[in-house]
């Protein structure tokens, strides 16, 4: 069984007002990788008052076993960007960034994108540009975890 960490709504907003003094990247627009990337997503969208504010979907975990292939949709239009900062609550192996990186630059070779998590792993195959903690156990996080409770 997989060593668990409960990450807290608290924990992820004093981790957030770590990761905003991180990042020095002028953005015009966030995308959330959904479903994990959300709530980073909206806090940063009102924290920069940016309302171009967006989400892609990825698929690539079934609770938590990591499946074979990983599934992108919902690609945002992004024609009215130029800066544009990729969201995720964690880089595991870095399947989900690089395949999300890839599709995006494929549509829009043109556009800057930098990323940004509040965890990382030291293996996975790309870091984010920004992030806070290292991932050394499996992070049971409040949005996915609380409503489990009522």
């Amino acid at each position: 069984m997989k060593e668990k960490k409960y990450y807290s709504y608290s924990e992820f907003r004093d981790d957030l007002k770590l990761l905003v003094q991180k990042i020095d990247y002028k953005f015009d627009t966030i995308i959330a990788i959904a479903r994990g990337g959300l709530s980073i997503a909206q806090l940063l969208g009102e924290y920069y008052n940016i309302r171009k504010v967006y989400s892609i979907n990825t698929i690539g975990y079934n609770g938590e076993q990591k499946l074979d292939k990983t599934e992108i949709f919902n690609i945002p239009n992004l024609d009215n960007s130029q800066n544009i900062l990729i969201v995720d609550d964690i880089v595991d192996s870095g399947d989900t960034l690089i395949l999300t990186l890839n599709k995006l630059k494929e549509i829009y070779p043109q556009k800057k994108f930098k990323t940004a998590s509040i965890f990382y792993k030291p293996s996975a195959i790309i870091q984010p540009n920004y992030s806070i903690k290292e991932a050394k156990e499996w992070i049971e996080f409040f949005w996915s975890e609380d409503l489990k409770l009522i």
